[in-house]
């Protein structure tokens, strides 16, 4: 099982009733965190959940919007005596902007360890699930996320038997351990069948329409959006800015056939989105106005 929490749906400032972007993810024990716009902490309280078990932040882009809350989320950590090692990913001058930041949380009982996204598509794997990047289209460097969890096969004692595999390795053939004795190979393939559906989620904000953000929402559970304006004359506005309307928003929804969209990222101008949604849905109709605190639990097919 899979649990997503868009925690705050807001862009440029927050707003009383809306914190700035960030998303988490909580997978078999793990914690990850996109985004960390001001205000995210209280977001997280407001939840119920800690971000002391935080494993992995991934940055966007550094705009202030999604990143300002890193600082404070450290010496959160940290005062927690946390000593567990934390892992960010970010596009290139990750290091710097993080240093930079970190002379107002300077001292802390854990480790950060940078990873910097360098290539337009790059992929971080994870044991048991991998994070996807891929460089989308706003005013300054900036990429979107997908997260997915790949299944592979079940065990298949019959096949593992009529090769006369031993039993004492099929726990770690199943695994995905390739295993060498007494001159023979043993594969993961020997004993599973064929892979079964997983789950992936993928998330952007801040970019113009681009054909990297369709070719990763294709096969998506959910496809998490933003739809910064929803006024139909704010679409020369959005151009300008490099940034997305709910229509546009929806068509790549469409077009990807993904069960369900969230918008979020929503200007501070505009205070209700659901009230567009009429429009919207007639392009893309399972199209949801995210609110802050919006949680799904996405499983697996078989459960």
């Amino acid at each position: 099982m899979l649990d997503v929490c868009l925690l705050g749906t807001g862009g440029m400032m927050p707003l009383p009733y809306r914190w700035l972007t960030s998303l988490m993810l909580r997978y078999n024990g793990k914690s990850i965190l996109i985004d960390c716009g001001e205000g995210t902490q209280i977001a997280l309280r407001e939840k119920g959940w800690s971000p002391n078990p935080i494993d992995i932040i991934c940055f966007t882009h550094y705009h202030a919007d999604h990143i300002s809350g890193l600082p404070g989320m450290l010496l959160t950590m940290g005062n927690a005596e946390r000593t567990e090692p934390l892992t960010l990913i970010g596009p290139k001058g990750l290091t710097r902007v993080v240093n930079s930041l970190r002379v107002i949380a300077p001292e802390l009982p854990f480790e950060i360890k940078c990873m910097e996204i360098t290539e337009s598509e790059q992929t971080f794997s994870f044991d048991g699930f991998r994070i996807e990047t891929f460089k989308v289209n706003h005013n300054v460097l900036c990429y979107g996320y997908s997260m997915s969890i790949d299944r592979t096969g079940r065990f298949d004692r019959e096949r593992a038997e009529k090769q006369q595999i031993p039993m004492k390795l099929w726990s770690r053939l199943q695994k995905g351990e390739i295993i060498e004795q007494d001159g023979r190979t043993f594969t993961p393939d020997m004993v599973l069948g064929a892979d079964r559906k997983g789950l992936k989620v993928t998330y952007c904000t801040d970019s113009r329409p681009t054909e990297s953000i369709l070719k990763y929402a294709q096969g998506a559970d959910l496809l998490i959006l933003e739809g910064m304006y929803g006024e139909p004359d704010k679409l020369v506005k959005a151009k300008e800015h490099r940034h997305m309307t709910m229509y546009e928003a929806a068509r790549i929804a469409r077009d990807a056939q993904v069960p369900e969209l969230w918008l979020t990222h929503y200007s501070p101008s505009l205070m209700r989105p659901e009230e567009f949604l009429g429009e919207v849905r007639k392009i893309f109709p399972n199209t949801i106005a995210a609110k802050d605190g919006r949680t799904m639990e996405l499983k697996f097919e078989e459960e």
